[in-house]
C-alpha cells in the first residue's frame, strides 16, 4: 500500500468516476481503477493521488455492511448504494404509484437486511385525491408509514425524527417528489427538481446519480427515479422473506420448502382465504416468485 493511500467515503457516483469525501472532509473527484472494481455511494474506499494529474484514483473497496441492489433485464445484479441504515420508499397519488413496485422495493430492502419505511408525499392535495388504497395492506403488515407534504411541510417533523442519526436512501418512481422532499429536509436546493410532464402526467427523471448529503442530524441518499424495480435474484424459498406477513406464517405450513402455491396444508393460502393476508400482497408475492424464475432463466441463458 502506498504511503499516500488514504480512506474515504463515496458520496456521489457517476459510473467510473466518483466523488469521495476524505477523512478531513474535503471532497475529491476520483477515477475507479480497473473495470472489475465496482463502487457506489456509501462505499468505504481507499484512494491515492494520481501523479500525472490533479485527479485521485479509487484503488480498493472495503467490506460492505450491506448493499441495496436491483436486477437488470438479463437477471444480473446492479448495486445502487451501500452501507445503508434505512430505505425510504416515496409514493404519491400523482403520478399514480404502482403498489407492486413498492412491494418489490420492500423485498429488496429485506433481502439486503435494510430497514424500510414508506413516505406518502403530496398530502397537500385535496382529500379525494390522496387515496392510495394499497397503503392499508402495508400498514397491516407493520410497515412504518409517514404522510407528508414537501410543499407545505406537513408531517416532516415526524419524518425527520425517523431519519435522525441514520443513512437513508430515498427511492421511488419518477415524479413522486423525492428530490423535493430531499431539498426540503436538507434546507437547500441540493438536487434538481422538475414538474410532471404536462403531456403525459408521468414523472421525468431529474436525478442522474446516487448522492449522499451529510446533515447535522443524519445522512440522506438520493437516487434516480425509476419506472420499475426488480430486486436482486434470491432462491425461490427466500422470496417470501420480502413479505413480512407471509414469512411469519411460513413456519406453520406442512412442508418446510412450501412456496405457498398449490401445496397442501399451506398456512399462507389459508390466511389469504380468511383475510389474514391481503389478496393483493399474496398476488404480489406470486408475481415476484415468477419474476425471479424468469430472471434466473435469463441469467443462466446468458452464462
Amino acid at each position: 500500500m502506498s504511503s499516500a493511500t488514504e480512506s474515504g467515503v463515496v458520496v456521489e457516483s457517476y459510473g467510473r468516476r466518483v466523488v469521495v469525501a476524505r477523512a478531513e472532509g474535503e471532497r475529491v473527484t476520483c477515477k475507479v481503477r480497473g473495470r472489475r472494481l465496482e463502487v457506489v455511494a456509501g462505499d468505504l474506499v481507499r484512494i491515492e493521488p494520481d501523479p500525472t494529474d490533479d485527479d485521485w484514483t479509487v484503488t480498493d473497496r472495503l467490506d460492505r455492511r450491506n448493499v441495496l441492489c436491483r436486477s437488470d433485464s438479463r437477471g444480473l445484479d446492479e448495486s445502487i448504494a451501500a452501507n445503508l441504515d434505512q430505505l425510504a420508499i416515496v409514493v404519491a397519488p400523482r403520478p399514480p404509484s404502482d403498489p407492486f413496485i413498492v412491494d418489490r422495493y420492500l423485498a429488496g430492502a429485506a433481502y439486503a437486511g435494510i430497514t424500510a419505511l414508506l413516505v406518502v408525499n403530496k398530502q397537500d392535495l385535496p382529500p379525494e385525491e390522496r387515496e392510495l388504497e394499497f397503503l392499508a395492506d402495508l400498514e397491516r403488515a407493520s410497515l412504518r408509514v409517514y404522510r407528508v407534504s414537501a410543499r407545505s411541510g406537513a408531517g416532516l417533523a415526524d419524518l425527520r425524527s425517523a431519519l435522525a442519526g441514520q443513512r437513508t436512501l430515498f427511492a421511488g418512481q419518477s415524479g413522486v417528489g423525492k428530490s423535493s422532499l430531499f431539498n426540503t429536509l436538507s434546507g437547500s436546493d441540493v438536487r434538481a427538481t422538475r414538474t410532471l410532464s404536462g403531456a403525459s402526467g408521468e414523472g421525468r427523471h431529474t436525478t442522474v446519480s446516487s448522492a449522499i448529503l451529510t446533515l447535522s442530524w443524519g445522512e440522506l441518499v438520493d437516487s434516480p427515479g425509476v419506472r420499475d424495480y426488480a430486486p436482486p435474484l434470491v432462491p425461490q424459498r427466500t422470496v417470501q422473506d420480502g413479505y413480512a406477513e407471509i414469512a411469519r406464517l411460513a413456519g406453520s405450513c406442512r412442508f418446510q420448502d412450501c412456496l405457498h402455491q398449490r401445496e397442501p396444508a399451506c398456512a399462507v393460502r389459508d390466511a389469504v382465504a380468511t383475510g389474514g393476508v391481503a389478496e393483493r400482497r399474496y398476488e404480489s408475492y406470486r408475481r415476484l416468485l415468477n419474476l425471479m424464475r424468469q430472471l434466473t432463466s435469463r441469467r443462466g441463458w446468458r452464462a
